[in-house]
C-alpha cells in the first residue's frame, strides 16, 4: 500500500515540504485515542531474540532511525511506535541555525536515493533539550551533536562540549558528527589530531559525571583505508563506545537520475555496498574491538543482514525508510528472526 498509493502521493511534493507536512500530520494523528496502539500493532515486533545489550543500554531490537530525520526532537515518541529499537535526533548545534539556502533536499528516484545539503538546520540545543525532557515512552534516544557553521574548527571542541553538557540528562547515548559534507571544513575534523582532541575532551567530561553515557563517532564513507586505520587507533586511544558507519557520500558513481549533480551528501541505495565495505574493514582490522552501528543504503532485510554479517551490531535506516515505508522496520526484524 505504501509504495503503490502513499509514496506516489508524497513524492508529488518537494521532499522538505512533505517532511514537515508528514510530521505535523503524525502529531495530530497520535493524539487520537488508540492510534498509537494501532501503529504499534501493525509495525512493532517484540521478541527476546531481537534484544541487544550494547554500551550498557538495552535495545528492544537492533533497528534504529538515523539522525537527520527527526532533527529537532519533535517526533521521537511517535516514531518509536513504528517499531524502531532506538531513535537518533539531531544533528544538534549549540545555537539555532537555519542551515543552507533552500532548495537543499532532492530525490533521485531512478537511484532510490537522496541528496541533501541541509547544513545542520536545527532549533539549537536549549530548545531541543527542553523537548526531550518530556519524553513519554521508553524508546532509546541518541543525541547527534555538531558544531555551528560560524564556529571555527579551532574552537569546535567547545561546541561539542556545550551540546554534550546540555543533552546529557535527556539522551541515552551521544554521536559526534564530524562527517557531514554540508558544513564547510567540518570533515577536516576527521583528521587524527583534531578528532582525538575532540573525543578526548568529551570523554574527560564524561568521566567527570557520576554515571557515564556512551559516546560514538559517525564517520564518512569516503575515508581511505589509511584514514580508517587512524579511526581505529582513535577509538582505542580515547576509549569511546563505538562507531557509526557511515554518513552520506560525496561520490556520484553510477547514478542515473537527472539531478545527480546537485551538491551535498548522497544517501540511499547507491551507498549500500560502500557502507558495508567500511563496516567490514573496521570490524576485521580492529578484530571487532568495539561495537559498530551500520547505516547507509538499507532498503531491504537483506541489506540489513549484510551489514550485520559484515560486523554491525545494530543498524539504522533513513532513506530506505522513506522509499520503502515503515513496514521495512518489521520486515528486517522478522528476517533476523528467520520469519518470512
Amino acid at each position: 500500500m505504501y509504495k503503490t498509493i502513499i509514496r506516489p502521493i508524497l513524492f508529488l511534493f518537494h521532499p522538505e515540504l512533505i517532511h514537515h507536512i508528514t510530521f505535523a500530520t503524525l502529531k495530530i494523528l497520535f493524539k487520537i485515542p488508540g492510534f498509537s496502539v494501532l501503529i504499534k500493532a501493525n509495525f512493532g515486533l517484540t521478541d527476546k531474540n531481537l534484544e541487544r545489550n550494547l554500551f550498557g543500554l538495552h535495545f528492544k531490537n537492533p533497528v534504529g532511525l538515523a539522525a537527520g530525520f527527526d532533527k529537532n526532537a519533535g517526533l521521537f515518541d511517535e516514531l518509536g511506535a513504528f517499531g524502531f529499537g532506538f531513535v537518533e535526533i539531531g544533528t544538534v548545534t549549540p545555537k539555532p541555525q537555519s542551515g543552507n539556502p533552500k532548495r537543499r533536499l532532492f530525490r533521485l528516484k531512478k537511484d532510490n536515493a537522496l541528496i541533501n545539503r541541509m547544513g545542520f538546520n536545527n532549533d539549537g540545543v536549549e530548545v531541543i533539550a527542553e523537548r526531550l525532557k518530556h519524553r513519554k515512552t521508553d524508546v532509546i534516544i541518541g543525541g547527534n551533536i555538531g558544531k555551528n557553521k560560524i564556529t571555527p574548527n579551532e574552537k569546535a571542541v567547545d561546541d561539542y562540549l556545550i551540546c554534550f553538557d546540555k543533552l546529557f540528562d535527556v539522551v541515552d547515548y551521544f554521536v559526534v558528527n564530524v562527517s557531514s559534507p554540508n558544513t564547510p571544513n567540518l570533515r577536516a575534523l576527521q583528521d587524527k589530531k583534531p578528532l582525538t582532541e575532540i573525543l578526548q575532551a568529551l570523554q574527560n567530561a564524561n568521566n567527570d559525571k557520576s554515571k557515564q553515557k556512551p559516546i560514538l563517532l559517525k564517520i564518512a564513507p569516503d575515508l581511505a583505508d589509511s584514514q580508517l586505520l587512524d579511526i581505529i587507533d582513535i577509538v582505542k586511544i580515547t576509549k569511546i563506545a563505538g562507531l557509526i558507519a557511515t554518513n552520506t557520500t560525496l561520490s556520484r558513481d553510477g547514478l542515473k537520475s537527472e539531478n545527480k549533480k546537485e551538491t551535498g551528501g548522497l544517501s540511499g541505495k547507491p551507498l549500500t555496498n560502500r557502507a558495508t565495505e567500511v563496516i567490514r574493514f573496521l570490524a576485521e582490522k580492529s578484530d571487532k574491538a568495539f561495537p559498530i552501528i551500520g547505516v547507509g543504503g538499507i532498503h531491504s532485510p537483506e541489506d540489513a543482514q549484510d551489514k550485520i554479517e559484515a560486523g554491525a551490531d545494530l543498524v539504522q535506516l533513513y532513506t530506505g525508510f522513506i522509499y520503502e515505508g515503515p513496514s521495512l522496520v518489521k520486515r528486517i526484524n522478522k528476517s533476523l528472526l528467520g520469519i518470512k
